[in-house]
């Protein structure tokens, strides 16, 4: 039990404030975004402790101690806020709204809808640049199936890492587990590249957000699959998850490419340089504007899913 209801109640109430309300952009304008806080800090660790001319070992070791520090910090000013608001029900909700800042499904509906409208309309320059937004990939050339492929992907990805990890980790350890998991997944975004600068300051964050996201990714996949009614999304995901280049990522996008009856990642260019990575459900065809709509309405399927089973555990919660 976790101040008045549990972990999976305050999670319950924080999605909900989320999803209705998003973070306000009068808010952000006023005192940014926690995740802009942590990037900070993260950008200014990597600056005074990431230099080329300590070595590959002492390298590594800085890396682990910046991430671990940064874990630290999130955890513990989550510790304060919890002790100090989560014994009364006014209590429980200002944490459940300052949860709600931590969680992503709006935002990224939003994102990949704002894809998805200049696509249908023809308008390719336009669905390059809202694409842009939500892939590291470069875009600038790719053609109109390319676009559909890469909201998709990241449609996919970023339901787990951005709406059911941080949920899975709010459920088990309330808000200090949910600002962990945050913090551990923007060090991997900053600092959990294999280019030559962060090889080794940001190994261990890498790994680490691997580990926190080994659970949430497979169930993620699993809820695609479910609300798909499709065998053909249970045997993409098990068939060639293990194929993507993340070992975590090929299992939603998986499931999606199963569901959706399209093939997902496949080559890429990242900074002019040509990846080469495997198909998911190859014997399919390319996305288009029509994919990416069902993407979406998968998506919010999937989601009510999850708050069905996180409004189930909730309620065994408050039972107890």
């Amino acid at each position: 039990m976790m101040g008045l209801f549990g972990g999976a109640m305050l999670m319950l109430a924080a999605w909900l404030v989320e999803v209705l309300f998003g973070y306000p952009d009068w808010l952000y304008r006023r005192i940014r975004h926690p995740v802009v806080w942590l990037g900070a800090l993260i950008d200014g660790l990597d600056r005074a402790l990431n230099r080329p001319a300590l070595g590959h070992a002492w390298r590594v070791v800085l890396g682990a101690a910046a991430t671990a520090a940064t874990v630290a910090l999130a955890v513990c000013a989550a510790v304060a806020v919890s002790a100090l608001l989560s014994e009364s029900m006014p209590g429980f909700c200002v944490e459940a709204i300052i949860a709600s800042s931590l969680i992503c499904s709006r935002s990224l509906y939003h994102h990949v809808a704002a894809v998805s409208g200049p696509l249908a309309a023809g308008d390719l320059p336009g669905a390059r640049t809202a694409v842009a937004h939500v892939v590291g990939r470069e875009t600038a050339q790719l053609p109109p199936d390319g676009v559909a492929r890469a909201a998709l992907e990241s449609l996919a990805e970023n339901t787990s890492d951005g709406v059911v990890a941080p949920l899975f980790w709010g459920v088990v350890f309330g808000l200090p587990g949910l600002a962990a998991y945050k913090a551990v997944n923007t060090l991997d975004s900053m600092i959990g590249h294999r280019d030559a600068r962060h090889a080794a300051f940001g190994r261990f964050a890498a790994h680490l957000d691997d580990a926190a996201n080994y659970v949430p990714a497979r169930l993620t996949g699993l809820l695609f699959a479910l609300v798909s009614f499709k065998p053909e999304a249970f045997a993409v995901m098990w068939r060639d998850a293990r194929r993507h280049r993340s070992p975590n990522a090929g299992w939603p996008e998986g499931a999606a490419a199963g569901a959706l009856g399209v093939r997902l990642s496949g080559p890429r260019s990242y900074g002019g340089a040509e990846s080469a990575e495997a198909w998911l459900n190859a014997r399919a065809g390319d996305p288009g504007p029509d994919d990416l709509r069902t993407g979406l309405a998968l998506y919010c399927k999937a989601l009510f899913l999850a708050a069905l089973v996180l409004a189930g555990i909730a309620t065994l919660q408050w039972a107890q």
